[in-house]
């Protein structure tokens, strides 16, 4: 399987070329009360130190988040969220050369992020929150990753309501003058989604590539892993391993993983199998 025809994305200095092989996000959470029990919390020396070692084990760029995306999680105000991302995006900036990427769906946290160093948005609400941020990656020439968010809303066929909601965020980000290269897209395995529902997007997880653009999912540690192994979220690596390889084949351009190490030797092997012959990184 390949997916050249989706072209190139660069962000920061690095040029992402689609189809040759999968990428790596490595989840950088500096939030006292993360899912997945890897927050930092305000420790900006442990964040920095994680970054760096994501790095060396072989992620291709960093998402750095300043408020839980858990259920039910406490809203954050834009200046907490600030208070938490930005100096480790100033240091992580000067110490590793991998892109990074804010995970937020406010505008005004994005713009500071930018100006920080991070060159990509990460947007759980898919633009349904805060319009302006597509005005924002388009202003900055910076690409944006539309979510697919069910929470609050009652869904029965899943794919379907994937499918509609990207194609309506997708639409609103062109509308706003961001570049059709700079648009990646999130089924988001885990948000407002049953069980069943999460494991359907990725067993068709391939459906969604009529949007022509570059997929990313984010199955690490989730609930969905918990709930078919009865494991703990530090106990969900082989888990999320299954979901990451069968993601691949079904045409995953990024992997956002809380494990890279580990998920860097499954993404080689299954690129391997998946693409057709052996991919070095570059």
């Amino acid at each position: 399987m390949t997916t050249s025809g989706l072209g190139t994305t660069r962000c920061g200095d690095r040029e992402f070329r689609w189809g040759q092989r999968t990428y790596i996000m490595g989840i950088v959470n500096v939030t006292p009360d993360s899912f997945s029990g890897d927050g930092v919390g305000h420790d900006i020396e442990a964040a920095v130190a994680q970054g760096k070692r994501f790095a060396a084990e072989g992620a291709d760029l960093l998402d750095i988040g300043g408020e839980s995306t858990r259920p039910n999680a406490a809203a954050v105000s834009d200046d907490e969220e600030l208070r938490r991302v930005i100096p480790v995006i100033e240091r992580l900036t000067g110490e590793v050369s991998l892109p990074l990427s804010i995970d937020t769906y406010k505008s005004e946290v994005a713009r500071r992020a930018l100006s920080a160093g991070a060159s990509m948005i990460n947007d759980i609400w898919g633009l349904q929150r805060d319009p302006r941020l597509a005005e924002l990656a388009a202003e900055c020439g910076v690409p944006l990753i539309l979510m697919s968010n069910q929470r609050g809303r009652d869904c029965q066929n899943i794919i379907p309501e994937v499918l509609s909601t990207l194609r309506a965020s997708i639409k609103l980000a062109l509308e706003r003058g961001l570049a059709w290269e700079n648009i990646l897209v999130d089924p988001g395995v885990g948000f407002g989604k049953t069980l069943e529902q999460n494991l359907e997007i990725v067993r068709r997880l391939g459906e969604l590539r009529c949007l022509e653009r570059p997929i990313l999912i984010g199955t690490s540690r989730k609930s969905m892993v918990g709930l078919v192994l009865d494991t703990p979220p530090h106990q969900r690596i082989e888990g999320t391993a299954a979901t990451v390889a069968i993601s691949i084949a079904g045409g995953a351009d990024i992997v956002r993983v809380h494990d890279v190490a580990q998920m860097a030797r499954v993404c080689q092997m299954s690129d391997a199998i998946i693409r057709g012959k052996h991919q070095s990184k570059g």
